[in-house]
């Protein structure tokens, strides 16, 4: 096998969990997480990104917090702002990941409050025993933004190397200045999204489909 073969294997086995158990993650095999993600390329190598992560009490308190401000429907407050819409294909793959999750949970796409309480799974970090939040210098906007992806991309594959799920979520980052202050996160930091991230629940109906994806020829668009 080369090394294509295996980080093309680990892509596509990666997924977005949503059912967690609740056994906590050794502080060891985050570390090796970070190890291997802090390599991904950055704006003139000024790896911005920095990650606090939640464990133990503190993952408890941090979704108490969470749930509590989306449970009042609190306002959000995002750093970055959010997508003007979806048009076209992106819809189209919006709505068709809704439609396979409440499908697999077995909600009915007219039951609205069964959609609202799965929403709200997410700011009980689907009962993950850590998150962890990624944040950035306020003063490289948008590129120390964009070079933080590469590292939210690099941690879900790294840790799916090492049989540990996770679930990039932009939910969180609705509530950045309540992030930053209950977290101890510099006002000069953008809270960007959460990854929470622990052992799947594989019996869970949550974690039984998976989404697909564009092929190639959707992608790219040569020129000669």
């Amino acid at each position: 096998m080369t090394a294509y073969d295996t980080l093309h294997d680990t892509l596509k086995s990666r997924y977005s969990c949503r059912a967690f158990r609740p056994d906590p993650v050794p502080d060891a095999t985050i570390t090796d997480i970070v190890k291997a993600a802090r390599h991904v390329p950055s704006w003139c190598n000024a790896q911005p990104w920095q990650v606090t992560i939640t464990k133990g009490a503190a993952t408890a308190s941090f979704r108490s917090m969470i749930s509590d401000l989306a449970a009042a429907g609190t306002p959000p407050a995002p750093d970055l702002a959010w997508p003007a819409g979806y048009s076209g294909a992106y819809a189209d793959r919006r709505r068709s990941c809704g439609f396979q999750l409440y499908d697999a949970v077995g909600i009915a796409k007219s039951d609205r409050a069964g959609r609202a309480a799965q929403m709200m799974r997410n700011y009980a970090l689907f009962d993950a025993p850590h998150v962890a939040i990624i944040h950035s210098p306020s003063e490289l906007g948008p590129y120390g933004a964009m070079d933080s992806g590469g590292f939210v991309t690099a941690f879900t594959l790294a840790a799916t190397t090492l049989g540990i799920a996770t679930i990039p979520q932009a939910a969180i980052a609705a509530y950045a200045p309540q992030v930053r202050d209950h977290l101890g996160i510099a006002d000069d930091r953008l809270v960007l999204c959460a990854i929470s991230f622990g052992y799947a629940d594989t019996e869970h109906p949550a974690n039984g489909f998976r989404t697909s994806r564009a092929t190639s020829a959707d992608i790219i668009d040569w020129k000669e």
